[in-house]
């Protein structure tokens, strides 16, 4: 590291050890060892600062920080299962508003970015932003053909200084998870890499520009959403240029109604719109706030500001598909079901607990009418419930939870009688039935098949080897008697598990030839008219329930 460098570090340090004691949070610094790094360090505490509470001295601890840290704290919010609601809802109210750079400073940062002076690239270029933020601020302008855009031009050294910040923290958690017991509880570390790596995307307007060009490819099959073009040929990593899109802010409702615009149809447009991308996409806006989402004169919605999106995996999709259907259902056990498979549950997690709140959770949504449950109410349950229990849930299911309480939110704020799951039904439904489908579980089975395959090859090999080394004396045994009946009922489950196995095999070959077969040969799949198919998928059905009853049955599965 160069002498430049770490003086930047050091004086960055200071400042965190200052702003920490401001605020009622010097024990921290004293705790990491902060203080016996910076010599004649003497800070006094904010006047009043142990009259507020913990959160709110941490949002007034991030602001005075700066740029890095507010953008923390806000990608902090969406993590509802690592994060006490108190604290949570403090990190809301974080501002990303700051004053705008002079227009001088972003004319030199175009010309270096794009090659080029900003009047030979751009036929008006209007000085005064409309818009400005931590990591940069926005210009209208329109190109030589006569094109209307926005230019988004990064804040000048927000980069080097947020890289600083970062290299900081990553050192600061690596110390409170050596010296720190709940850092090590709560996986510290893990949690500031994660949103450091939120963060540096962020900071990478070409990232951006692929998830808007993603977007408007997706738009097609929306008829009443509009996403900007990207214009490639005026765009960095530092520099970002759409077209600029006029519309009316879905909060400002004198405006919309002003304009003749329908706010319930507004309303379910929005809400459509992001369970088409959540749960059909599996691609879906990760900040859909109304300055976000602006309505246009003919009623369609503009999506703007694709700095934040999430994606959900077919499992992830699946996962939330349960949860709510098993919350539907009255279902404990569906519900805890859904939990282990979206997070890592701890081994020492206190299971009869869990189950209890599980339950008390259900309880809450018991014989509630489906259309007066908020979806996002559910999930931040979902979500108290992990963190109360250490189960970390993955990034893109909190998010996603994020996302539906934004959107209830606006669409409460359009119109308070809308019930959100007017609209969800219809996808939850599609997304059961492609589930359920047998197409899809054939084609699961198949793809399957390999696996299960090289399993039973395996086998014998491994049990010879395991034999060779029992007859040279290489494995010594010792079995007290009290443990001879466990390891009997391992055995068992082990060698029903592997029967299960060796069916299920058969059962998905059979069923995959006799299917790819008859698609081939253009044949006829029934004999006097007897269809060979559908009845040998009965067959197969009866005979897969009859295994799975035996087995349950003696208890050793």
């Amino acid at each position: 590291m160069n002498a430049g460098k770490r003086i930047r570090q050091l004086r960055r340090y200071r400042t965190i050890a200052t702003a920490l004691a401001r605020n009622g949070f010097g024990y921290v610094s004293d705790e990491l060892g902060l203080v016996d790094k910076l010599a004649f360090f003497r800070v006094a505490e904010r006047k009043d600062i142990r009259t507020k509470s913990i959160g709110e001295r941490i949002r007034l601890m991030l602001e005075e920080l700066g740029p890095t840290f507010v953008k923390l704290g806000q990608l902090a919010s969406t993590r509802p299962d690592l994060i006490p609601a108190p604290i949570l809802k403090e990190l809301e109210l974080l501002q990303d508003q700051v004053p705008p750079f002079a227009f001088a400073e972003a004319s030199r940062i175009i010309e270096r970015e794009l090659g080029a002076p900003v009047i030979d690239l751009f036929d008006r270029f209007e000085e005064t932003p409309i818009a400005a933020a931590s990591i940069g601020q926005v210009y209208r302008a329109t190109l030589i053909g006569g094109t209307d855009v926005a230019v988004k031009v990064q804040r000048p050294g927000i980069s080097a200084q947020m890289e600083t910040d970062l290299e900081i923290l990553a050192d600061l958690t690596r110390l409170a998870e050596h010296r720190l017991e709940w850092a090590r509880q709560y996986r510290l570390r893990d949690m500031v890499e994660e949103l450091a790596k939120a963060l540096r995307t962020e900071l990478d307007y070409g990232a951006e520009a692929r998830n808007g060009e993603r977007f408007a490819r997706m738009s097609v099959n929306w008829a009443h959403i509009e996403v900007p073009n990207v214009h490639w040929d005026y765009c960095s990593r530092r520099v970002l240029t759409t077209d600029y899109i006029e519309g009316i802010k879905l909060s400002d409702r004198m405006q919309l109604d002003a304009a003749g615009l329908p706010r319930r149809l507004l309303a379910e447009r929005y809400a459509s719109t992001l369970f088409e991308q959540t749960l059909v996409e599996g691609f879906f806006h990760g900040d859909p706030h109304p300055g976000n989402v602006l309505a246009l004169p003919d009623g369609r919605l503009a999506l703007l500001d694709f700095g934040m999106v999430g994606r959900l995996t077919p499992a992830a999709k699946r996962n939330f598909a349960a949860f709510v259907i098993a919350l539907r259902n009255q279902s404990t056990k569906g519900v805890l079901r859904a939990i282990g498979n979206m997070g890592a549950v701890p081994e020492d997690v206190d299971e009869e607990r869990l189950f209890a709140d599980i339950d008390e959770m259900r309880e809450k949504y018991y014989k509630v009418p489906f259309d007066q449950i908020s979806m996002g109410e559910a999930v931040q349950d979902l979500f108290a419930v992990a963190f109360r229990h250490r189960i970390q849930v993955p990034a893109e299911l909190t998010l996603l939870g994020k996302t539906m309480l934004t959107m209830e939110g606006v669409v409460s704020s359009l119109d308070p009688d809308f019930s959100v799951f007017d609209v969800a039904e219809p996808f939850g439904k599609k997304l059961l039935r492609e589930q359920l489908s047998p197409a899809r579980i054939a084609r699961a089975w198949i793809e399957e098949a390999p696996e299960f395959a090289e399993l039973i090859r395996d086998v014998p090999a491994g049990l010879r080897q395991w034999s060779k080394l029992v007859h040279k004396g290489r494995i010594r045994a010792e079995i007290e008697i009290a443990q001879v009946d466990k390891m009997t009922k391992k055995l068992n489950r082990i060698s029903n598990r592997l029967s299960f196995s060796i069916v299920l095999l058969a059962l998905s070959i059979i069923m995959a030839g006799l299917i790819i077969g008859a698609a081939l040969g253009h044949a006829e799949t029934s004999i006097w008219r007897f269809p060979i198919i559908e009845t040998g998928f009965v067959i197969a059905a009866l005979m897969f329930g009859w295994l799975i009853y035996a087995i349950i049955r003696s208890g050793r599965f």
